[in-house]
């Protein structure tokens, strides 16, 4: 297997305790959990792990807008010289706009942080330099991909499929799984994204949301009771040119293998009816039992991996997971199976 990972994710490293379920817990998406998979994956035979090239910054212009781009690169410097913090400070949104009344653009970095953020995550010195790392990856193997490789997985962290065209949230900055399907169709792929993940891809929905070249597939928990709440219903469909071309298969809490392997059989027929000729997977191993939303078992996995075997060239990116033991055993069991 194909692998791509950049060490530069490191300089992303949360260490601030947030708010969840109404109690402080420290953050659950840290350095660590990319070092954890790379650790994992050498019980699997013939793993080639690149560093990516460099990104083309032109690249993220295919998902994001510029004027978001430019503020995550300044973001942390301009809070900085704002507000006195220290380098190792953590900027987090506290402020955002009433809705039902105008509003003027705001010029202050604080503002702007209710703007482009959509939860609670921090920017910290690295964070622009880590985003650009996990999408480069996201990228290198996609382009790994259209030259021939059968496969590619990039280990993109800080991961992506929550960042809107304008929005971090959900862990995510750039949207690393947006990126490479976009990449891809850039080059005429017709192109169909699967994101198994736990929870559902807004962002990435966000971003093919009008477009008919992407098709956008979705298995989460159910957005009525977990996050984000807002979206991943079924009755989304897209609009204009998009129409038709996003599904959503939400399923119950607590659903298992004999509920997802269904919504996974009509993420397959999608796909064919839709007649991509590439796939991308958002891979999220946090429908493992322990993350609560989803009740997925170890053994699950390797189904997973088979299940995701369509014959058609595929890049496979990392989204979540983050349980003790969870990212050691599924992911390397989703490429095992798979391969």
């Amino acid at each position: 297997m194909l692998v791509y990972a950049n060490p530069d994710h490191r300089l992303h490293d949360p260490a601030e305790p947030h708010r969840f379920g109404g109690v402080l817990l420290p953050p659950a998406e840290t350095a660590a959990r990319a070092d954890r998979i790379l650790s994992a994956l050498t019980c699997l035979p013939a793993v080639d792990v690149r560093v990516p090239e460099p990104l083309d910054e032109q690249d993220l212009l295919l998902v994001h807008e510029p004027h978001y781009l430019e503020f995550l690169r300044a973001a942390h410097s301009r809070w900085r010289a704002a507000t006195g913090a220290p380098a190792d400070g953590e900027a987090v949104a506290y402020i955002r706009p009433l809705p039902g009344t105008p509003w003027r653009p705001p010029t202050h970095v604080d503002a702007q942080l209710g703007i482009y953020s959509n939860d609670v995550d921090p920017i910290l010195e690295g964070t622009w330099l880590a985003a650009r790392s996990a999408a480069a990856s996201a990228v290198a193997a996609a382009r790994a991909v259209h030259g021939g490789h059968d496969a590619a997985y990039a280990i993109s962290r800080p991961p992506g499929h929550h960042a809107g065209p304008a929005t971090f949230g959900g862990y995510c900055y750039l949207n690393n799984t947006a990126l490479a399907a976009a990449w891809l169709a850039s080059r005429g792929a017709r192109v169909a994204v699967v994101d198994v993940d736990t929870h559902h891809g807004n962002g990435t929905q966000a971003v093919f949301w009008t477009r008919g070249d992407v098709l956008t597939v979705s298995i989460h928990g159910d957005p009525e009771v977990h996050f984000p709440f807002f979206t991943g219903f079924a009755e989304e469909r897209g609009e204009d040119d998009g129409s038709g071309a996003n599904l959503n298969l939400p399923l119950p809490s607590g659903s298992g293998w004999a509920q997802y392997a269904p919504a996974l059989e009509k993420a397959r027929r999608a796909v064919s009816t839709f007649g991509a000729d590439v796939l991308v997977v958002a891979l999220g191993v946090d429908t493992h039992v322990t993350d609560g939303v989803l009740a997925l078992a170890d053994e699950d996995y390797p189904l997973l991996g088979q299940a995701l075997r369509t014959g058609m060239p595929t890049v496979i990116v990392q989204e979540g997971g983050y349980g003790e033991g969870v990212l050691e055993h599924a992911v390397p069991a989703v490429l095992a199976a798979f391969t």
